[in-house]
């Protein structure tokens, strides 16, 4: 079943054809730890972008447009969601229904444009650096976005029945297990702590999300998630840049 469920999330999380069937998204269900080596999957490939001999503005180009590739717009697209909600008025019905339109509202295009600006200097940051650190941030910052998922469905309650519901409800112990198969992308760039506050970053942006999401959605659904994996690994590489810098 463990194996079902890594390829569910494979093809949940990735452009990658398998994973779509009923057996691998049962798999997935109730095991947001699974999510977290799909992170170091994409990030070590995403990553030969940031790695690459090549000038630094073209390597920063190639990362975001590599991301795209691999794992498609979905996630990006539950961000659009959640900045139309973020600056429409009303409760969280309201919010909701905001969300579900598929108008492009200005919320959206800020959302999206901002998220896109800071992984591009994230991005611009990192490949400045040595290829051995540029890639070692690039899957720390990839498996903090995922890891940043498996907290929300551990610690999240699901605003309404979705995509979202299939998620949450995982037990406290998942958290543990996801923090354990996130700990050697935190020591990707030893000596040096960046790496791990890269991953630090997930949990961050998760808690803060969430927070975020009671009080505006009253819960988690699956824009959320896909907020929260754009979020997570736009704020994980800017983290592992200023450690970096700093240490």
């Amino acid at each position: 079943m463990v194996l079902s469920g890594l390829r569910g999330a494979v093809g949940f999380l990735t452009r990658v054809p398998v994973g779509h069937d009923e057996r691998a998204w049962e798999g997935l269900a109730g095991r947001p730890a699974l999510f977290v080596p799909v992170g170091y999957a994409v990030g070590a490939v995403a990553g030969l972008a940031l790695a690459a001999p090549l000038p630094t503005p073209t390597a920063a180009l190639l990362y975001p447009l590599a991301l795209v590739a691999l794992t498609g717009i979905n996630h990006a697209d539950g961000l659009a969601d959640l900045g139309d909600a973020a600056v429409v008025h009303g409760g969280p019905g309201r919010r909701r229904e905001v969300m579900a339109d598929t108008t492009v509202g200005v919320g959206a295009a800020v959302a999206v444009g901002l998220a896109l600006l800071g992984l591009g200097l994230g991005a611009l940051a990192a490949a400045s650096l040595s290829w051995r650190v540029a890639l070692g941030l690039a899957i720390a910052s990839e498996v903090a976005a995922k890891l940043a998922m498996a907290v929300l469905a551990a610690a999240g309650e699901a605003s309404h029945e979705g995509l979202g519901s299939a998620f949450t409800g995982a037990s406290a112990g998942s958290v543990f297990v996801a923090l354990g198969l996130a700990a050697p992308a935190a020591a990707a760039t030893w000596p040096s702590p960046a790496a791990a506050a890269a991953v630090a970053a997930g949990p961050v942006v998760a808690l803060l999300l969430l927070a975020w999401a009671r009080r505006n959605l009253g819960g988690v659904n699956g824009d959320v998630f896909g907020a929260a994996n754009e979020l997570a690994r736009v704020a994980a590489l800017h983290a592992g840049v200023v450690a970096w810098t700093l240490s």
